[in-house]
């Protein structure tokens, strides 16, 4: 080797090893052990349905994290800019026509969309917080901390009950969302989310759960007794009972779920649809025990970071947390992610994180 390659190399490296110490040092991760993983097998067994989907494009934009309609039928979703470039947003409305218009210059993601009863349609910015959007767009502020003061960086799910009370999560108040961010909040494994309550005439924010593990998806059951809301990183559901004897009681829902759990929605009959971001990782769930391993990884180089895989799925679960139906794209060809899902006139549309489109699914027998 000529000198001037040799020292090219030492030069690389007096960078590089400098950066992956500080990345290394920059992760605190706690020990977790995740129950074996369940096999895709009766139930779930794997199959091709989503491989069947028609694509509504999303203009350039990625990410429709949440989808919901107005009483006309028209879409609205929260996108970001680019695959893994969160620095900008908007909420897009797409009409019965596949026509796609900027409904609101959000700058920055957002995560989470429901209309109230007077039509606003609420939203879960990264930039704002929880804000209300009139049907002349003009825009209200209504809560960007919770009770303790902490700011809502990364609201994410949101629903609202009949007497227009929202709930709703923060994954985090200490970093906005950035792709390395979210590695970090899966390795460290720490509960720095909450779930929290809105309350419109009192304009009050209550922490119902303080300290989640990537809280993520909300959703209401239809006698409004109970919610659900995901916790991402521990594969997990938890119901947290509304009213009734159990009432401020948490049970968990469901737990060692096939992948990472994402949105989640309530059907007319009651019953519930599970989006996931992808399975599950062996490799992860292995060095989830040795918090060490956790840290040189979270050092490594981007390239050389764990690629998650291509991995469509959708799960319908009863009232119960019984698993009724499942819905894959294996290969992840045609839907490699399928993290919010929702229902409408019996077609399912799903959306992922880092998707130019958002899949249409027609349902055959449910």
């Amino acid at each position: 080797m000529k000198m001037s390659n040799i020292k090219s190399v030492f030069s690389v490296m007096s960078i590089a090893i400098p950066m992956f110490l500080i990345q290394s040092c920059a992760i605190k991760p706690l020990a977790w052990k995740p129950q074996k993983k369940p096999l895709f097998e009766g139930v779930t067994k794997l199959n091709n349905e989503l491989t069947t989907i028609e694509k509504i494009d999303l203009g350039g934009w990625v990410g429709a994290e949440d989808i919901v309609f107005d009483s006309k039928g028209n879409l609205y979703c929260g996108v970001h800019k680019a695959k893994n470039d969160f620095s900008d947003g908007k909420i897009l409305k797409i009409n019965l026509e596949g026509k796609i218009e900027i409904f609101y210059d959000a700058g920055s993601w957002v995560a989470g969309l429901h209309f109230d009863n007077q039509n606003n349609l609420i939203a879960l910015s990264h930039k704002q917080g929880l804000i209300s959007i009139s049907t002349d767009k003009k825009v209200t502020l209504l809560a960007n901390k919770d009770d303790k003061g902490r700011n809502f960086l990364i609201p994410n799910g949101l629903d609202i009950d009949s007497k227009q009370n929202m709930y709703f999560t923060n994954t985090s108040s200490e970093s906005p969302y950035t792709l390395k961010y979210g590695r970090k909040l899966i390795l460290e494994m720490k509960p720095n989310g909450g779930l929290y309550k809105y309350n419109p005439a009192t304009k009050e924010v209550k922490t119902l759960i303080d300290g989640t593990y990537f809280g993520n998806g909300v959703v209401i059951s239809k006698d409004e007794s109970f919610l659900l809301m995901v916790e991402t990183t521990k594969y997990r559901i938890l119901k947290y009972w509304i009213i009734g004897e159990k009432a401020g009681k948490i049970e968990v829902f469901m737990d060692n779920l096939h992948g990472f759990p994402n949105g989640i929605s309530v059907r007319e009959d009651g019953t519930f649809w599970l989006g996931f971001t992808t399975k599950r990782n062996d490799a992860l769930d292995k060095i989830h025990t040795k918090p060490s391993i956790k840290k040189i990884v979270y050092g490594l180089p981007q390239w050389l970071q764990p690629k998650e895989d291509k991995f469509g799925m959708v799960m319908h679960l009863s009232e119960n947390g019984k698993i009724l139906n499942t819905y894959f794209d294996p290969i992840g060809n045609t839907m490699p992610e399928a993290g919010s899902v929702k229902e409408l006139n019996g077609f399912l549309y799903m959306g992922g994180d880092n998707l130019p489109y958002i899949g249409k699914y027609k349902l055959l027998d449910n």
